[in-house]
């Protein structure tokens, strides 16, 4: 499985996105934390959080006893600049090209 598979699999689940959106709005939360946002065990929670982990958007760090999570949004980006923004780029300049034209002619 490559990487970008890994970051699509982990993507394509509703509450691994939410649990993203969680650490987006507030980095450094403690499984505690994350478990009470969403309705679910605390070991779904972490079978979520260990696929996040294995595609590199969630990294850990200990402090004491506790477990914090980070959003790495790095491999988000990666996705965006390969497979996205390719397929964007086309229409956006097009659009620039057709303002150009209308501007000048108007």
């Amino acid at each position: 499985m490559t990487d970008d598979d890994r970051v699509f699999k982990a993507l394509a689940d509703p509450t691994r996105r939410f649990l993203l959106d969680l650490l987006f709005e507030r980095d450094g939360r403690t499984l505690t934390e994350l478990e009470s946002q969403v309705e679910m065990t605390r070991i779904g929670v972490m079978k979520h959080l260990r696929v996040l982990e294995d595609a590199g958007l969630v990294v850990t760090r200990r402090r004491g006893r506790e477990k914090l999570h980070f959003l790495n949004s790095v491999p988000i980006r990666l996705i965006h600049d390969r497979w996205i923004d390719k397929y964007t780029e086309r229409r956006a300049s097009a659009l620039a090209d057709l303002k150009r034209e209308l501007e000048e002619t108007g």
